[in-house]
Protein backbone atom coordinates (compact mmCIF):
# COMPACT_ATOMS: atom_id res chain seq x y z
CA UNK A 1 0.00 0.00 0.00
CA UNK A 2 3.03 2.57 0.75
CA UNK A 3 4.48 1.40 -1.83
CA UNK A 4 0.63 1.81 -4.08
CA UNK A 5 1.19 5.50 -2.35
CA UNK A 6 4.79 6.80 -3.25
CA UNK A 7 3.94 5.89 -6.78
CA UNK A 8 0.91 8.21 -7.37
CA UNK A 9 2.99 10.96 -5.03
CA UNK A 10 6.01 10.66 -7.72
CA UNK A 11 4.02 10.85 -10.47
CA UNK A 12 2.06 13.80 -9.02
CA UNK A 13 5.05 15.74 -8.46
CA UNK A 14 6.48 15.36 -11.81
CA UNK A 15 3.33 15.94 -13.37
CA UNK A 16 3.41 18.95 -11.81
CA UNK A 17 6.79 20.05 -11.89
CA UNK A 18 6.06 18.89 -15.97
CA UNK A 19 3.54 21.66 -16.32
CA UNK A 20 5.29 24.31 -14.71
CA UNK A 21 8.37 23.83 -17.03
CA UNK A 22 5.84 23.49 -20.04
CA UNK A 23 4.53 27.08 -18.66
CA UNK A 24 8.25 28.45 -18.42
CA UNK A 25 8.58 26.98 -22.08
CA UNK A 26 5.64 28.53 -23.31
CA UNK A 27 5.87 32.04 -21.55
CA UNK A 28 9.35 31.95 -22.93
CA UNK A 29 9.01 30.92 -26.70
CA UNK A 30 5.60 32.66 -26.83
CA UNK A 31 6.86 36.02 -28.42
CA UNK A 32 8.57 34.34 -31.13
CA UNK A 33 5.11 33.43 -32.65
CA UNK A 34 3.67 37.22 -32.53
CA UNK A 35 4.11 38.56 -35.69
CA UNK A 36 6.95 36.22 -36.26
CA UNK A 37 7.59 37.91 -40.03
CA UNK A 38 8.08 41.04 -39.15
CA UNK A 39 10.12 41.44 -35.77
CA UNK A 40 13.99 40.73 -36.27
CA UNK A 41 15.68 37.39 -37.16
CA UNK A 42 17.11 35.35 -34.04
CA UNK A 43 16.87 32.89 -31.29
CA UNK A 44 15.61 33.00 -27.66
CA UNK A 45 18.16 30.35 -26.41
CA UNK A 46 17.54 28.45 -23.52
CA UNK A 47 14.13 29.02 -21.09
CA UNK A 48 14.55 32.05 -18.22
CA UNK A 49 17.90 32.58 -19.11
CA UNK A 50 18.00 32.92 -22.74
CA UNK A 51 20.98 34.18 -24.55
CA UNK A 52 22.52 36.05 -21.70
CA UNK A 53 25.39 33.82 -20.78
CA UNK A 54 26.51 34.21 -23.66
CA UNK A 55 26.20 37.80 -24.46
CA UNK A 56 27.93 38.36 -20.89
CA UNK A 57 31.13 36.09 -21.89
CA UNK A 58 33.92 37.79 -21.14
CA UNK A 59 35.48 39.67 -24.47
CA UNK A 60 38.49 42.10 -25.23
CA UNK A 61 36.40 45.60 -25.09
CA UNK A 62 38.17 46.82 -28.71
CA UNK A 63 36.59 43.51 -30.11
CA UNK A 64 32.84 42.66 -30.58
CA UNK A 65 33.00 39.18 -29.09
CA UNK A 66 31.83 35.88 -30.21
CA UNK A 67 28.77 36.29 -29.18
CA UNK A 68 27.87 39.44 -31.91
CA UNK A 69 30.42 38.09 -34.38
CA UNK A 70 28.37 35.25 -34.59
CA UNK A 71 24.73 36.72 -34.49
CA UNK A 72 25.84 39.27 -37.14
CA UNK A 73 27.17 37.42 -39.23
CA UNK A 74 23.94 34.94 -39.54
CA UNK A 75 21.06 37.66 -38.82
CA UNK A 76 22.67 40.82 -39.83
CA UNK A 77 23.41 43.70 -37.08
CA UNK A 78 19.87 44.00 -35.66
CA UNK A 79 18.38 40.78 -34.19
CA UNK A 80 16.47 39.63 -32.09
CA UNK A 81 17.63 37.45 -28.63
CA UNK A 82 15.98 36.80 -24.95
CA UNK A 83 18.73 38.51 -22.99
CA UNK A 84 18.21 39.71 -18.70
CA UNK A 85 14.90 37.41 -18.76
CA UNK A 86 12.67 39.23 -21.32
CA UNK A 87 12.58 39.60 -25.26
CA UNK A 88 15.03 41.80 -26.64
CA UNK A 89 15.99 43.42 -29.90
CA UNK A 90 19.53 43.94 -30.51
CA UNK A 91 21.02 46.59 -32.88
CA UNK A 92 24.70 46.97 -33.97
CA UNK A 93 22.99 49.44 -36.37
CA UNK A 94 24.51 53.00 -36.06
CA UNK A 95 21.15 54.62 -37.68
CA UNK A 96 19.25 52.07 -35.56
CA UNK A 97 20.73 53.24 -32.71
CA UNK A 98 20.94 57.13 -33.14
CA UNK A 99 16.94 56.69 -33.84
CA UNK A 100 16.75 54.34 -30.48
CA UNK A 101 18.57 57.65 -28.67
CA UNK A 102 16.94 60.51 -30.00
CA UNK A 103 13.36 59.15 -29.28
CA UNK A 104 13.85 58.56 -25.33
CA UNK A 105 10.47 59.42 -23.80
CA UNK A 106 8.54 59.21 -27.05
CA UNK A 107 8.64 55.61 -28.28
CA UNK A 108 11.82 54.57 -25.87
CA UNK A 109 12.24 54.73 -22.38
CA UNK A 110 15.28 53.98 -20.48
CA UNK A 111 15.18 50.47 -18.89
CA UNK A 112 17.57 48.70 -16.54
CA UNK A 113 18.08 45.13 -14.78
CA UNK A 114 16.57 45.27 -11.13
CA UNK A 115 20.01 45.70 -9.95
CA UNK A 116 20.69 49.23 -10.90
CA UNK A 117 17.94 50.77 -10.03
CA UNK A 118 17.65 48.32 -7.10
CA UNK A 119 21.54 49.61 -5.67
CA UNK A 120 20.80 53.22 -7.36
CA UNK A 121 17.44 54.34 -6.37
CA UNK A 122 14.49 55.45 -8.56
CA UNK A 123 16.22 59.21 -8.25
CA UNK A 124 19.38 58.30 -10.14
CA UNK A 125 19.33 59.97 -12.88
CA UNK A 126 20.74 56.42 -14.90
CA UNK A 127 17.55 54.64 -14.28
CA UNK A 128 14.91 57.93 -13.77
CA UNK A 129 12.54 58.75 -16.67
CA UNK A 130 10.27 61.56 -17.47
CA UNK A 131 10.25 65.13 -15.33
CA UNK A 132 12.50 64.16 -12.93
CA UNK A 133 15.37 62.83 -14.94
CA UNK A 134 14.70 66.13 -16.63
CA UNK A 135 14.99 68.19 -14.00
CA UNK A 136 18.10 66.36 -12.71
CA UNK A 137 20.36 66.29 -16.18
CA UNK A 138 19.50 69.87 -16.38
CA UNK A 139 20.64 70.56 -12.79
CA UNK A 140 24.11 68.60 -14.04
CA UNK A 141 24.49 70.72 -17.00
CA UNK A 142 24.29 74.00 -15.48
CA UNK A 143 26.75 72.96 -12.65
CA UNK A 144 28.89 71.30 -15.18
CA UNK A 145 28.90 74.55 -16.96
CA UNK A 146 29.46 76.69 -13.94
CA UNK A 147 32.36 74.57 -12.85
CA UNK A 148 33.82 72.96 -15.66
CA UNK A 149 36.21 76.06 -16.56
CA UNK A 150 36.55 77.46 -12.92
CA UNK A 151 40.50 77.99 -11.85
CA UNK A 152 39.17 75.98 -8.51
CA UNK A 153 38.23 73.23 -9.81
CA UNK A 154 41.01 73.02 -12.93
CA UNK A 155 43.85 73.86 -10.17
CA UNK A 156 42.66 70.96 -7.83
CA UNK A 157 42.50 68.41 -10.63
CA UNK A 158 46.10 69.60 -11.78
CA UNK A 159 47.39 69.37 -7.83
CA UNK A 160 46.23 65.79 -7.22
CA UNK A 161 47.90 64.56 -10.57
CA UNK A 162 51.06 65.77 -9.29
CA UNK A 163 50.25 64.40 -5.50
CA UNK A 164 49.87 60.65 -7.31
CA UNK A 165 52.74 61.08 -10.15
CA UNK A 166 54.88 62.62 -7.16
CA UNK A 167 54.27 59.48 -5.21
CA UNK A 168 55.74 57.04 -7.98
CA UNK A 169 59.30 58.59 -7.86
CA UNK A 170 60.43 55.58 -5.92
CA UNK A 171 58.25 53.17 -7.13
CA UNK A 172 59.67 50.99 -9.55
CA UNK A 173 55.96 49.55 -10.53
CA UNK A 174 52.22 50.76 -10.13
CA UNK A 175 49.12 49.37 -10.28
CA UNK A 176 47.19 51.77 -12.56
CA UNK A 177 44.25 51.32 -12.28
CA UNK A 178 44.38 51.79 -8.40
CA UNK A 179 46.18 54.70 -9.19
CA UNK A 180 43.65 56.41 -11.57
CA UNK A 181 40.78 55.34 -9.21
CA UNK A 182 42.76 57.13 -6.31
CA UNK A 183 43.10 60.39 -8.26
CA UNK A 184 39.55 60.41 -9.84
CA UNK A 185 38.08 59.80 -6.28
CA UNK A 186 39.91 62.59 -4.98
CA UNK A 187 38.87 65.34 -7.62
CA UNK A 188 35.02 64.11 -7.30
CA UNK A 189 34.85 64.42 -3.51
CA UNK A 190 36.77 67.66 -3.87
CA UNK A 191 34.62 69.14 -6.39
CA UNK A 192 31.35 67.39 -5.43
CA UNK A 193 31.19 68.02 -1.18
CA UNK A 194 34.63 69.85 -0.55
CA UNK A 195 36.38 67.40 0.97
CA UNK A 196 39.93 66.40 0.76
CA UNK A 197 41.61 63.07 0.64
CA UNK A 198 42.69 63.45 4.66
CA UNK A 199 39.08 64.20 6.02
CA UNK A 200 37.57 61.11 7.88
CA UNK A 201 34.03 61.26 5.75
CA UNK A 202 36.07 60.54 2.55
CA UNK A 203 37.39 57.81 4.40
CA UNK A 204 33.76 56.46 5.17
CA UNK A 205 32.58 57.31 1.60
CA UNK A 206 35.29 55.96 -0.49
CA UNK A 207 35.43 52.43 1.79
CA UNK A 208 31.02 52.59 1.66
CA UNK A 209 31.73 53.37 -2.81
CA UNK A 210 33.86 50.65 -3.18
CA UNK A 211 31.14 47.87 -1.73
CA UNK A 212 28.45 50.02 -3.32
CA UNK A 213 30.58 49.50 -7.01
CA UNK A 214 30.74 45.32 -6.26
CA UNK A 215 26.91 45.26 -6.02
CA UNK A 216 26.40 46.26 -9.35
CA UNK A 217 27.58 43.92 -11.32
CA UNK A 218 25.90 41.33 -9.08
CA UNK A 219 22.48 39.13 -9.25
CA UNK A 220 19.83 41.17 -7.64
CA UNK A 221 19.20 38.72 -4.41
CA UNK A 222 18.83 40.66 -1.05
CA UNK A 223 19.78 37.80 1.48
CA UNK A 224 22.67 39.34 3.64
CA UNK A 225 25.87 38.42 2.73
CA UNK A 226 25.49 38.92 -1.02
CA UNK A 227 27.33 41.27 -2.92
CA UNK A 228 23.85 43.13 -3.97
CA UNK A 229 22.48 42.86 -0.43
CA UNK A 230 25.77 45.08 0.75
CA UNK A 231 25.72 47.62 -1.74
CA UNK A 232 22.15 48.07 -0.85
CA UNK A 233 23.33 49.12 2.71
CA UNK A 234 26.68 50.87 1.61
CA UNK A 235 24.71 53.10 -0.67
CA UNK A 236 22.26 54.29 2.20
CA UNK A 237 25.28 54.83 4.67
CA UNK A 238 26.40 56.89 1.73
CA UNK A 239 23.37 58.73 1.63
CA UNK A 240 23.44 59.47 5.15
CA UNK A 241 26.77 60.54 5.35
CA UNK A 242 25.81 62.91 2.19
CA UNK A 243 23.03 64.33 4.18
CA UNK A 244 24.78 65.54 6.94
CA UNK A 245 27.37 66.70 5.26
CA UNK A 246 24.57 69.17 3.62
CA UNK A 247 23.04 69.88 6.83
CA UNK A 248 26.05 70.69 8.16
CA UNK A 249 26.98 73.13 5.41
CA UNK A 250 23.99 74.72 5.42
CA UNK A 251 24.20 75.25 8.94
CA UNK A 252 27.20 77.00 8.59
CA UNK A 253 26.07 78.98 5.70
CA UNK A 254 22.98 79.83 7.95
CA UNK A 255 25.43 81.41 10.48
CA UNK A 256 27.26 83.14 8.19
CA UNK A 257 26.22 85.83 5.90
CA UNK A 258 29.01 87.54 5.30
CA UNK A 259 30.45 88.99 1.91
CA UNK A 260 33.29 86.12 2.13
CA UNK A 261 30.82 83.33 2.57
CA UNK A 262 28.48 84.70 -0.49
CA UNK A 263 31.31 84.98 -2.47
CA UNK A 264 31.99 80.95 -1.74
CA UNK A 265 28.42 80.73 -2.94
CA UNK A 266 28.80 81.20 -6.23
CA UNK A 267 32.07 79.16 -6.30
CA UNK A 268 31.31 75.97 -4.41
CA UNK A 269 29.83 72.75 -6.12
CA UNK A 270 27.65 71.55 -3.40
CA UNK A 271 26.46 75.42 -2.33
CA UNK A 272 25.26 75.60 -5.86
CA UNK A 273 23.88 72.59 -5.91
CA UNK A 274 21.81 73.27 -2.52
CA UNK A 275 20.59 76.32 -4.11
CA UNK A 276 18.41 74.46 -6.81
CA UNK A 277 14.98 75.10 -5.76
CA UNK A 278 13.58 72.07 -8.46
CA UNK A 279 15.27 69.27 -6.70
CA UNK A 280 13.89 68.13 -3.67
CA UNK A 281 16.12 66.92 -0.78
CA UNK A 282 17.01 63.03 -1.32
CA UNK A 283 17.15 64.14 -5.54
CA UNK A 284 19.97 66.49 -4.30
CA UNK A 285 21.47 63.54 -2.73
CA UNK A 286 20.94 61.34 -5.30
CA UNK A 287 22.63 63.87 -7.54
CA UNK A 288 25.38 63.56 -5.36
CA UNK A 289 26.23 59.77 -5.51
CA UNK A 290 25.86 59.69 -9.29
CA UNK A 291 28.12 62.28 -9.40
CA UNK A 292 30.67 60.35 -7.32
CA UNK A 293 29.62 57.16 -9.81
CA UNK A 294 30.59 58.48 -13.04
CA UNK A 295 33.22 60.66 -11.86
CA UNK A 296 35.03 57.54 -10.30
CA UNK A 297 34.87 54.83 -11.88
CA UNK A 298 34.23 56.09 -15.94
CA UNK A 299 36.67 58.39 -15.54
CA UNK A 300 39.59 56.19 -14.01
CA UNK A 301 38.09 53.47 -16.71
CA UNK A 302 39.34 56.19 -19.59
CA UNK A 303 42.45 57.22 -17.98
CA UNK A 304 43.59 53.72 -17.66
CA UNK A 305 42.63 52.46 -21.07
CA UNK A 306 44.24 55.96 -22.74
CA UNK A 307 47.60 54.82 -21.06
CA UNK A 308 47.26 51.10 -22.09
CA UNK A 309 47.00 52.32 -26.11
CA UNK A 310 49.72 54.92 -25.33
CA UNK A 311 51.93 52.05 -24.20
CA UNK A 312 51.33 50.03 -27.71
CA UNK A 313 51.67 53.27 -29.78
CA UNK A 314 54.98 54.90 -29.12
CA UNK A 315 54.68 57.19 -32.38
CA UNK A 316 51.43 58.62 -30.78
CA UNK A 317 52.82 58.80 -27.13
CA UNK A 318 55.77 60.92 -28.66
CA UNK A 319 53.46 63.42 -30.58
CA UNK A 320 51.23 63.74 -27.62
CA UNK A 321 54.57 64.77 -25.22
CA UNK A 322 55.81 66.82 -27.65
CA UNK A 323 52.30 68.37 -27.87
CA UNK A 324 52.84 69.15 -24.00
CA UNK A 325 55.95 70.05 -23.83
CA UNK A 326 55.18 72.81 -25.94
CA UNK A 327 52.30 73.93 -23.70
CA UNK A 328 54.22 73.86 -20.68
CA UNK A 329 57.10 75.91 -22.04
CA UNK A 330 54.54 79.05 -22.56
CA UNK A 331 54.23 79.08 -19.13
CA UNK A 332 56.18 79.38 -15.70
CA UNK A 333 57.52 77.20 -13.51
CA UNK A 334 54.68 75.42 -11.07
CA UNK A 335 52.35 77.87 -13.03
CA UNK A 336 48.87 76.17 -13.52
CA UNK A 337 47.32 75.14 -16.06
CA UNK A 338 44.18 76.87 -17.32
CA UNK A 339 41.18 76.63 -19.62
CA UNK A 340 43.07 77.96 -22.60
CA UNK A 341 45.69 75.80 -22.27
CA UNK A 342 43.50 72.86 -22.33
CA UNK A 343 42.08 73.79 -25.42
CA UNK A 344 44.93 73.81 -26.97
CA UNK A 345 45.30 70.34 -26.50
CA UNK A 346 43.88 69.40 -30.02
CA UNK A 347 45.84 65.69 -30.08
CA UNK A 348 45.15 65.10 -26.84
CA UNK A 349 41.53 65.21 -27.62
CA UNK A 350 42.05 63.19 -30.43
CA UNK A 351 43.83 60.23 -28.44
CA UNK A 352 41.03 60.18 -26.17
CA UNK A 353 38.35 60.28 -28.48
CA UNK A 354 40.45 57.41 -30.10
CA UNK A 355 40.63 55.67 -26.73
CA UNK A 356 36.65 55.95 -26.11
CA UNK A 357 36.48 54.51 -29.63
CA UNK A 358 38.81 51.55 -29.49
CA UNK A 359 38.25 50.56 -25.66
CA UNK A 360 34.70 51.28 -25.23
CA UNK A 361 34.18 52.45 -22.15
CA UNK A 362 30.43 52.16 -22.33
CA UNK A 363 29.21 48.64 -24.39
CA UNK A 364 25.39 49.23 -24.83
CA UNK A 365 22.62 50.47 -22.79
CA UNK A 366 18.71 49.38 -21.70
CA UNK A 367 15.93 50.45 -23.50
CA UNK A 368 11.87 49.66 -23.30
CA UNK A 369 9.50 49.81 -26.68
CA UNK A 370 6.35 52.29 -25.25
CA UNK A 371 4.66 51.53 -28.11
CA UNK A 372 4.87 48.81 -31.68
CA UNK A 373 7.82 50.64 -32.94
CA UNK A 374 8.21 50.42 -37.12
CA UNK A 375 11.81 50.97 -38.05
CA UNK A 376 12.52 50.03 -41.88
CA UNK A 377 11.44 46.79 -42.35
CA UNK A 378 10.94 45.44 -38.40
CA UNK A 379 8.85 45.56 -35.97
CA UNK A 380 9.77 46.20 -32.02
CA UNK A 381 6.98 45.22 -30.51
CA UNK A 382 5.29 47.16 -27.30
CA UNK A 383 7.26 46.12 -24.23
CA UNK A 384 10.12 44.53 -25.95
CA UNK A 385 13.77 45.47 -24.61
CA UNK A 386 16.06 47.37 -26.94
CA UNK A 387 19.86 47.36 -26.58
CA UNK A 388 21.88 49.80 -29.10
CA UNK A 389 25.35 48.43 -28.90
CA UNK A 390 27.74 51.22 -29.33
CA UNK A 391 30.88 48.34 -29.41
CA UNK A 392 29.67 47.41 -32.62
CA UNK A 393 29.05 50.67 -34.23
CA UNK A 394 32.99 52.14 -33.42
CA UNK A 395 34.36 49.07 -34.37
CA UNK A 396 32.76 48.62 -37.70
CA UNK A 397 35.19 48.53 -40.69
CA UNK A 398 32.34 50.17 -43.33
CA UNK A 399 32.02 53.29 -40.57
CA UNK A 400 35.80 53.58 -39.29
CA UNK A 401 38.85 52.58 -41.77
CA UNK A 402 41.10 50.65 -39.91
CA UNK A 403 38.45 50.15 -36.78
CA UNK A 404 40.40 47.50 -35.12
CA UNK A 405 43.51 49.57 -34.55
CA UNK A 406 44.20 52.38 -32.01
CA UNK A 407 44.69 55.29 -34.61
CA UNK A 408 44.28 59.18 -33.31
CA UNK A 409 44.89 60.79 -36.24
CA UNK A 410 41.70 59.49 -37.74
CA UNK A 411 40.02 62.26 -35.52
CA UNK A 412 42.00 65.09 -37.80
CA UNK A 413 39.05 64.80 -40.43
CA UNK A 414 36.49 63.16 -38.29
CA UNK A 415 33.53 64.53 -36.75
CA UNK A 416 33.14 63.77 -33.10
CA UNK A 417 29.35 64.07 -33.27
CA UNK A 418 28.18 62.10 -35.68
CA UNK A 419 26.02 59.13 -35.41
CA UNK A 420 29.14 56.36 -35.71
CA UNK A 421 30.47 57.81 -32.33
CA UNK A 422 28.38 57.51 -29.09
CA UNK A 423 30.87 56.77 -26.04
CA UNK A 424 28.87 58.75 -23.81
CA UNK A 425 25.10 58.19 -24.87
CA UNK A 426 22.82 60.63 -27.23
CA UNK A 427 19.81 62.37 -27.31
CA UNK A 428 18.45 63.61 -24.04
CA UNK A 429 20.60 61.07 -22.00
CA UNK A 430 23.91 62.08 -23.26
CA UNK A 431 26.48 61.95 -20.01
CA UNK A 432 26.04 65.77 -19.29
CA UNK A 433 30.04 64.81 -17.24
CA UNK A 434 31.52 64.05 -20.42
CA UNK A 435 33.83 67.43 -20.77
CA UNK A 436 34.86 67.05 -16.62
CA UNK A 437 36.40 63.62 -17.56
CA UNK A 438 38.26 64.87 -20.59
CA UNK A 439 39.79 67.63 -18.55
CA UNK A 440 40.80 65.53 -16.21
CA UNK A 441 42.29 62.73 -18.56
CA UNK A 442 43.85 65.84 -20.47
CA UNK A 443 45.31 67.56 -17.21
CA UNK A 444 46.94 63.85 -16.06
CA UNK A 445 48.14 63.18 -19.30
CA UNK A 446 49.76 66.55 -19.32
CA UNK A 447 52.40 65.81 -15.95
CA UNK A 448 52.70 61.95 -17.29
CA UNK A 449 53.71 62.09 -20.21
CA UNK A 450 56.73 64.82 -19.16
CA UNK A 451 57.64 63.39 -16.28
CA UNK A 452 57.22 59.43 -16.71
CA UNK A 453 58.16 56.26 -19.24
CA UNK A 454 56.03 53.56 -18.91
CA UNK A 455 55.42 49.83 -20.35
CA UNK A 456 53.20 47.26 -19.66
CA UNK A 457 54.42 44.92 -17.08
CA UNK A 458 51.91 42.04 -18.72
CA UNK A 459 49.95 41.12 -21.18
CA UNK A 460 46.63 42.70 -19.02
CA UNK A 461 43.94 43.86 -21.74
CA UNK A 462 40.92 45.56 -21.26
CA UNK A 463 38.48 42.96 -20.93
CA UNK A 464 34.03 43.52 -20.84
CA UNK A 465 32.16 41.92 -18.38
CA UNK A 466 30.33 43.91 -19.30
CA UNK A 467 31.43 46.72 -17.36
CA UNK A 468 34.88 47.19 -18.77
CA UNK A 469 37.73 45.74 -16.45
CA UNK A 470 41.97 45.75 -16.44
CA UNK A 471 42.28 41.62 -14.20
CA UNK A 472 45.33 42.39 -13.35
CA UNK A 473 44.67 45.98 -12.65
CA UNK A 474 46.73 47.35 -15.32
CA UNK A 475 50.33 46.77 -13.99
CA UNK A 476 53.38 49.26 -15.19
CA UNK A 477 56.66 49.19 -14.54
CA UNK A 478 57.44 53.23 -14.75
CA UNK A 479 60.81 54.90 -14.95
CA UNK A 480 60.89 58.98 -13.90
CA UNK A 481 61.91 60.78 -16.61
CA UNK A 482 61.67 64.33 -15.33
CA UNK A 483 64.08 66.89 -16.27
CA UNK A 484 65.59 66.93 -12.81
CA UNK A 485 66.42 63.41 -13.11
CA UNK A 486 68.24 63.51 -16.31
CA UNK A 487 69.82 66.53 -14.86
CA UNK A 488 71.77 64.21 -12.30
Amino acid sequence: MAEFVSFWLLLLVSMLLAFVLGLIILNHNLPLFLRLSHVPKGTFGLPLLGETLSFLKPHSSNSLGTFLQDHCSRYGKVFKSHLFFTPTVVSCDAELNYFILQNEGKLFQCSYPKTIPGILGNLSMLVAVGDTHRRLRNAALSLVTITKSKPEFLNDIENFAIQILDSWKDKPQVIFCEEARKFTFNVIVKQVLGLTPEEPETTKILEDFLTFMKGLISLPLYIPGTPYARAVKARRRISSTVKAIIEKRRRRSSNNNSADNSEKKNSDFLEILLCVDTLSEDEKVSFVLDSLLGGYETTSLLMALVVHFLGQSPTALEQLKLEHQTIRSMKQNNEHLNWEDYKKMDFTQNVINEALRYGNVVKFVHRKALKDVKYRDYLIPSGWKVLPVFTAVHLDPSLHANAFQFHPWRWENQDQTCKKFTPFGGGSRCCPGSELAKVEVAFFLHHLVQNFRWRNQDEDQPIAYPYVEFKRGLVLNVECCSDEAENK
